[in-house]
């Protein structure tokens, strides 16, 4: 029987708005220990920004980050699935977009994310993968 993207994924994600500001979300990712934020506007899912894409696509190209919001930043051609989907669609679709992350949503509201490395150590928790993904980082 398939496992589900509602067994491994992670519920009630962390949004912003598309007008916060690149200081303010990369406040959240470090203060709640996170790689990525959905962007939201009202209920509806506009994007997922990375703590990469807050280096590459906003703080490289200079300027003031308080002042740059999100919207930049973000990832907006979303693949997505659903706590419905089986897994192995969700590890099909990472490879095929190349992405570690998927937004879930349901009923076109986001609910969750999945991440690699939630796969990784759902089918091989002893991999280097599912080591790294459930260590802690140094601070």
């Amino acid at each position: 029987m398939p496992q589900h993207v509602s067994d491994i994924m992670t519920s009630a994600p962390v949004t912003v708005e598309p007008q916060t500001s690149v200081t303010a979300v990369a406040r959240i990712m470090r203060d709640q220990d996170l790689g990525a934020v959905l962007v939201t506007d009202g209920d509806e899912l506009r994007g997922l920004v990375t703590d990469r894409d807050l280096v590459v696509r906003s703080l490289a190209d200079g300027g003031d980050p308080e002042q740059i919001t999100v919207a930049g930043a973000c990832s907006d051609d979303l693949v997505t699935v659903t706590p419905e989907d089986d897994l192995d669609r969700a590890i099909a679709l990472m490879r095929e977009h190349a992405v570690r992350r998927l937004p879930v949503v349901d009923h076109g509201h986001p609910v969750g994310i999945v991440a690699l490395g939630d796969l990784a150590m759902e089918r091989d928790p002893e991999s280097a993968l599912g080591d790294i993904s459930v260590a802690r980082p140094n601070t």
